[in-house]
């Protein structure tokens, strides 16, 4: 069926249809309710392309995370392409490898073909940022930015949580393994200082290292060297590098050493021991961060919003007693 057909089905113009279809408040209610059942009697759809240019959209969303292999930015993204598809957008994705420059370029790349970008945990400066939220709608998460729409979410308390659970185990020497630096490891950080200057304990930390699995296999025989009777990883990849470094090394979890990682992706399920984490909402991180970006394309939200979003800690097997 092709819009002549609904045009003489309704005893309208094919004009009037497509004003139907790309500018509805501009065609009279009465017509446009003829309109839209003789489409329907017709099983018309009108060509979403086509619609697009009409209204000078492009009918999709941009996102740009620090790795797409991430178990956290997976979440993320899956999210945000469900939020996506009920607002009938299509999602184009890139990541950035955590270089900065990287970020810049893909975000420059697909700013002209979307109609919003949302980017994860970005690492560009400030100026470039505010330079992007001036071309195209724009939405970050976990990043604190004047007048640019964010979603945070806060670890310090429950990263506070972990240090006093490790503590009542007996713990005294404890080791952090810092991730990129932003506002993800600050909070995490300045969480860790917090309750361990409350109480009494003097923490070693080590890195930054890259948020993922080889970082964590790299990193444990530091915190084995460094005496520590547990670690507190800045995410579960992380971790889970740790846990299979110190099983080579015939170290066990959690008798000789007790692990806790961030964000309990499935990855925290799976392996073994099953992983003691800080649990930050990923999927509500990105459907709320979809949601505020479709807000602003559409207009029904006129001033930048910054929500903030609870974690908490979730204990499994991999922390214990300190050992004797």
């Amino acid at each position: 069926m092709t819009v002549r057909d609904v045009a003489a089905r309704a005893g309208v113009s094919p004009a009037t249809v497509s004003r139907v279809f790309t500018q509805p408040e501009a065609v009279a209610p009465e017509t446009r309710q003829r309109v839209l059942a003789a489409a329907q009697e017709l099983r018309y759809a009108p060509n979403p392309v086509a619609r697009s240019l009409a209204r000078r959209r492009t009918g999709n969303l941009g996102i740009v995370v620090p790795d797409i292999a991430n178990s956290f930015s997976a979440m993320v993204i899956k999210a945000v392409q469900q939020e996506a598809r009920r607002a009938e957008y299509a999602l184009f994705v890139a990541a950035s490898d955590e270089l900065p420059d990287d970020e810049e370029r893909w975000a420059r790349a697909l700013a002209p073909q979307v109609d919003g970008l949302l980017l994860a945990s970005p690492q560009s400066p400030d100026a470039v940022l505010h330079d992007l939220a001036e071309t195209v709608p724009l939405v970050v998460t976990n990043r604190l930015l004047d007048g640019v729409p964010a979603v945070l979410t806060e670890s310090a308390p429950a990263t506070g949580h972990a240090v006093e659970h490790l503590h009542a185990l007996g713990h005294r020497e404890l080791a952090y393994l810092a991730g990129p630096d932003g506002y993800s490891n600050s909070r995490r950080v300045a969480g860790l200082h917090a309750a361990c200057a409350r109480l009494g304990i003097d923490p070693v930390l080590l890195g930054p290292f890259p948020a993922r699995f080889s970082s964590g296999v790299r990193a444990a025989d530091l915190v084995l060297a460094a005496g520590a009777t547990a670690v507190i990883a800045f995410n579960d990849d992380i971790a889970a590098g740790l846990l299979t470094r110190f099983a080579d090394r015939g170290v066990r979890v959690p008798d000789d050493i007790s692990v806790v990682g961030h964000d309990d992706t499935a990855l925290a399920e799976m392996v073994t021991p099953r992983l003691t984490t800080v649990r930050i909402p990923a999927a509500t991180t990105g459907a709320t961060a979809a949601q505020l970006l479709i807000q602003q394309i559409r207009g029904t939200d006129g001033t930048a919003r910054r929500y903030e979003l609870p974690s908490e800690l979730i204990v499994r097997r991999s922390s214990g007693p300190a050992p004797a």
